[in-house]
């Protein structure tokens, strides 16, 4: 009894500390997410595919540099004595990968802007140099504050920074002004959040700023993941790098807004797939594993009833989602929009939190490593031959072919020598043809709507409200026939949330 009250509280302590910086990602993927759609209003085609090149090209390099030595701190600080070390090494680290980032985009934009072909691209090298290195100096500021148990404070950083981010990129725009006089006002704040990132970081620490001993090992910890990243970030854009090479800014701009996903699945799909790897630790701690499947079928379930009607309404709603989210000129885009919304069906099934549960992580990486081969000769050919329609397609088989490794691996981490699974052992048959069947007929209420509508608002007035009316009545229409269907087959809505919630808070 004492046992299970001191794991209660325990339990409750961390999810007290842990709630404001939810909160505040929540808050701040708001803030992420409205930077392209003011964008993509104030811009021309040409600057708004600028702009997402530019920003290919930082982020690329934000995610690669690190090599995982800002993640390690996730590791060895919450079980260092003395963390200044850690801290101090990390950030001189960062620092240096921030000045390998901005000597690269210096050196090496002007042949980028002829592989784009947009000459344009190479007047933005001094500020895109230093907004890249600044803003990889400060990637440890709120990973230093959370892995310190700092949650308050880390929540408090990122609304602050997340916000006047969002605001330098976004009113000078609205001002009037170019996009040459955003990226120096985004280079500004990268430069002050750097400078905050030394003040805020080390505050409160002790011991030496660098140990070379404790250095090693930290680079020895980040190192598998770091590889894990030099071929998943590459992988992953590809395409983009590929089409942008291939089409003017202006198609490019189109290209991306096709490309464009909501954050809905990151919500979902990482605390489904953490309570997850805990459930199965616990059960292999307690000797019962074999119940590990039926763990995985009961997430996995739980995804497809939220994911799969996600999916199935962007895809049936395109034109309404794009040109009430972007405007009538980024119609072109639902094409490739739609391939895309394929990223939230595959990530129904929580696979690489149950390989790393089971740590069975080099599948991970094989599949990373699969993907980057396979990724290749087929954004080549696909964009060369096909186009835009290539470009999506070819990330679309790659990404198949990776999560099909996953799920090849996935039996046996669940198998016993008692029980040895198959693949379809561990798909939650019943939740996909239930909700397959209710999506399905929901999405052929969209179409009908839309074939019945046509023209009708055509005469709407202008605005965003106005603009968005056709895809608030097709969402309406969509829901209420999913959960309509979904009722029908002897499915609760409310019982799934509810069960949801129950899992994250357990």
């Amino acid at each position: 009894m004492s046992g299970s009250t001191t794991s209660a509280a325990s339990g409750g302590s961390f999810l007290g500390r842990a709630g404001p910086l939810v909160l505040a990602r929540l808050f701040t993927a708001g803030l992420t997410l409205s930077i392209p759609l003011v964008l993509a209003r104030v811009l021309n085609l040409d600057d708004y595919g600028t702009y997402y090149q530019l920003f290919l090209i930082a982020t690329t390099l934000y995610y690669v540099l690190p090599f995982g030595v800002v993640q390690s701190l996730y590791y060895f600080l919450p079980r260092a004595e003395a963390k200044r070390p850690y801290l101090g090494q990390t950030l001189l680290f960062m620092s240096a990968a921030g000045l390998v980032g901005a000597v690269a985009v210096y050196a090496l934009l002007g042949y980028v802007a002829g592989w784009f072909s947009n000459p344009a691209l190479a007047e933005y090298r001094l500020p895109l140099a230093a907004y890249t290195a600044f803003l990889l100096g400060s990637f440890p500021l709120e990973v230093s504050l959370t892995s310190q148990g700092r949650t308050k404070a880390s929540a408090l950083v990122y609304l602050v920074s997340d916000a006047v981010r969002a605001s330098v990129m976004v009113v000078p725009p609205l001002l009037g002004a170019s996009l040459y006089g955003m990226m120096m006002a985004v280079a500004a704040f990268a430069g002050l959040r750097y400078l905050a990132t030394w003040l805020v970081s080390l505050r409160g620490s002790t011991g030496p700023l660098v140990d070379a001993q404790r250095f090693r090992e930290q680079l020895s910890y980040a190192a598998p993941f770091g590889a894990a990243m030099m071929l998943a970030i590459p992988q992953q854009n590809a395409h983009l790098y590929a089409v942008a090479g291939a089409v003017a800014p202006a198609l490019y701009a189109l290209y991306r807004v096709g490309c464009f996903q909501l954050p809905v699945v990151d919500l979902l799909y990482t605390p489904t797939s953490e309570v997850l790897m805990v459930r199965l630790g616990e059960l292999e701690r307690e000797g019962r594993l074999e119940e590990g499947v039926e763990a995985f079928r009961e997430a996995a379930g739980k995804l497809a009833y939220f994911f799969l009607p996600f999916a199935a309404f962007l895809f049936s709603a395109a034109p309404e989602f794009i040109g009430a989210m972007f405007g009538e000129k980024f119609l072109p885009a639902v094409p490739v929009f739609r391939i895309s919304v394929l990223g939230v069906v595959l990530s129904i099934l929580p696979m690489d939190g149950t390989l790393r549960a089971r740590g069975q992580t080099r599948a991970i990486f094989a599949s990373y490593a699969v993907k980057a081969a396979v990724t290749v000769p087929l954004v080549w050919l696909g964009v060369k031959h096909f186009g835009l329609m290539g470009g999506i397609g070819s990330w679309a088989v790659a990404e198949v072919v990776g999560k099909a490794m996953l799920l090849a691996r996935v039996p046996a981490a669940l198998s016993t020598p008692a029980r040895k699974l198959g693949v379809t052992d561990v798909i939650p048959w019943q939740s996909l043809g239930k909700a397959t069947l209710a999506a399905c007929a929901a999405s052929a209420a969209v179409f009908l709507l839309r074939a019945g509508a046509h023209g009708a608002w055509a005469d709407l007035p202008t605005g965003f409200l106005w603009r968005a009316l056709p895809l608030a009545v097709a969402g309406a229409l969509f829901f209420t026939g999913y959960l309509v269907v979904l009722h029908f087959t002897g499915v609760r809505p409310l019982s799934l949330i509810a069960g949801l919630r129950a899992r994250r808070a357990a």
